[in-house]
């Protein structure tokens, strides 16, 4: 539904939101291969709010060199 894989030097981040079988979207967070917030939500508007804030983190991220990891 929902990937960004970034890097800068030997860091890097993820950001996912997938639906789930049963509980609706699981929104995730990893920074350097270490989940940070993973929450699982039943309300789309949850969801929809959730991608806003990945948006403008990553964002915030590629302005300070951040880019996206290759698959």
């Amino acid at each position: 539904m929902f990937a960004k894989h970034l890097e800068h030097d030997a860091h890097t981040r993820r950001y996912v939101i997938r639906q789930t079988e049963t509980r609706g979207w699981e929104v995730l967070t990893e920074e350097d291969g270490l989940v940070q917030r993973r929450v699982l939500y039943d309300d789309w508007h949850r969801v929809e709010h959730a991608r806003r804030r990945f948006d403008a983190e990553i964002s915030r991220l590629e302005d300070a060199g951040w880019h996206e990891r290759p698959s």
